[in-house]
């Protein structure tokens, strides 16, 4: 049996779900922002880093508005969520470096999401060499940082873009 040892995720194991609904509805509007993972937020889109990243600075682009369809977004919200994450690209690049990244929406009960009834936009940092023999010989992946420390280096970067302030939850507020 394999066994990747990850003690910082236990925090995770042991909360309290919020059975009150869609993760990516109550996680913005708790107040405190650095304990939900929301990074930065606009009035119609947020970004929150994913608790299971791909690589370290997963970061989601979420609209507020609560579908699966991406054709039910009207206009503003289109506008914004793209806005939203051209900032959210420059501020990966700001405080990670990578050397290119993958954005994708998974669509649909069979595009392999976790949840698929709140459409979200992935935008993930990719570096030379970042899929090596750990998941090729050993089917696993390892991420080299934790969430909590890419949140900082992440939050440090959307705050230092034109137009942001940090609001009262913690996460920084973007004006696009």
């Amino acid at each position: 049996m394999d066994q990747l040892v990850a003690p910082w995720r236990i925090e995770w194991v042991e909360r309290d779900d919020d059975p009150d609904g869609c993760p990516f509805c109550v996680l913005p509007e708790r107040s405190d922002a650095r304990e939900a993972n929301v990074v930065a937020a606009a009035d119609r889109a947020f970004v929150l880093l994913n608790n299971y990243p791909y690589n370290p600075g997963h970061a989601m682009v979420i609209p507020r508005a609560h579908t699966g369809a991406f054709t039910d977004l009207d206009e503003a919200t289109l506008l914004e969520h793209a806005r939203l994450k051209q900032r959210t690209i420059e501020a990966l690049e700001a405080a990670l470096d990578p050397d290119g990244l993958n954005a994708g929406l998974n669509l649909g009960d069979g595009a392999g999401g976790s949840v698929d009834d709140h459409l979200h936009t992935h935008v993930v940092p990719r570096w030379t060499g970042d899929t090596n023999f750990m998941p090729v010989c050993a089917d696993t992946k390892v991420i080299v940082e934790a969430v909590d420390d890419t949140y900082e280096r992440l939050h440090e970067a959307f705050a230092e873009q034109p137009d942001t302030t940090v609001a009262d939850s913690g996460a920084v507020r973007i004006d696009l």
